[in-house]
């Protein structure tokens, strides 16, 4: 004897909704096996709870409903089977697509929560060895912005003559340095000769600190007087290291050297 299942329960199956199932009947996709004509209660068969799994699984594809009817209504197995087949490998490539995507949210999540923990974790200021640095200077950039952030390395590339291209590599890391009242933005490098521009900042202890844009000067002039006053340094130079803070969005790490 046939086992039936009232449209709540056969929508319930193929984890989608009674009226879906009465659209799906009135559009003559799905219809259900038995049809009280006194009550006009749906009533669907296992098989017919197959073919709602089917239909939903090519809806899954991007395919119109009225597509999918003229699938279900073929009456060449042949044909079936490889339209099938061609729609498994749609879902392949789909699930490889969106597994891709997921390992690059993956990897800036933890790129996001590793900035998080170190913000959290360096609050107030705090003492950094750093090796010799050098850095390349913009001859026209001062601050940064969104359009100059964008493409930030392609406007140190186009600094060098093409000639000597080849022969530079930049960290993927942006900063302002400021000497004697003038500010340049800068970039750091990997590789590198000898052109106008070259700055070398010096290795030791750089008395540090994070800001926001809005508190940068106060922090900054905090960490000179600090600098002064517990180093008896008086820095020559300052470096603000853009630390990017969320999606078109950064804060700044401020260093300033106190090493004699």
């Amino acid at each position: 004897m046939k086992k039936y299942f009232t449209v709540g329960e056969a929508a319930k199956a193929a984890h989608t909704t009674s009226e879906t199932l009465r659209h799906y009947d009135r559009i003559g996709l799905v219809k259900p096996s038995k049809k009280d004509e006194w009550t006009n209660y749906r009533y669907y068969t296992e098989q017919d709870i197959v073919r709602l799994n089917t239909v939903r699984a090519l809806q899954l594809m991007d395919l119109p409903l009225q597509e999918i009817k003229k699938v279900l209504e073929y009456d060449d197995l042949e044909k079936i089977v490889d339209f099938l087949a061609q729609a498994e490998k749609k879902a392949d490539e789909k699930i490889t697509a969106l597994q891709y995507s997921k390992s690059k949210i993956q990897l800036a999540k933890a790129d996001y929560e590793g900035k998080l923990q170190m913000r959290e974790k360096l609050n107030g200021t705090f003492i950094k060895d750093f090796p010799e640095r050098v850095i390349l200077l913009s001859d026209t950039l001062e601050v940064p912005t969104l359009d100059n952030l964008w493409n930030y390395l392609n406007h140190f590339y186009d600094k060098v003559t093409p000639a000597l291209k080849a022969q530079f590599s930049f960290e993927d890391l942006a900063g302002i340095y400021t000497e004697n009242g003038i500010a340049r933005l800068f970039a750091v490098c990997i590789r590198y000769v000898n052109i106008d521009g070259l700055k070398i900042l010096p290795k030791g202890k750089y008395l540090c600190a994070n800001c926001t844009e809005e508190n940068r000067k106060n922090v900054l002039d905090e960490l000179i007087d600090k600098a002064k006053t517990e180093y008896g340094v008086d820095p020559a130079f300052t470096v603000q290291l853009i630390v990017v803070s969320g999606i078109l969005q950064w804060n700044y790490e401020v260093q300033v050297y106190v090493d004699r």
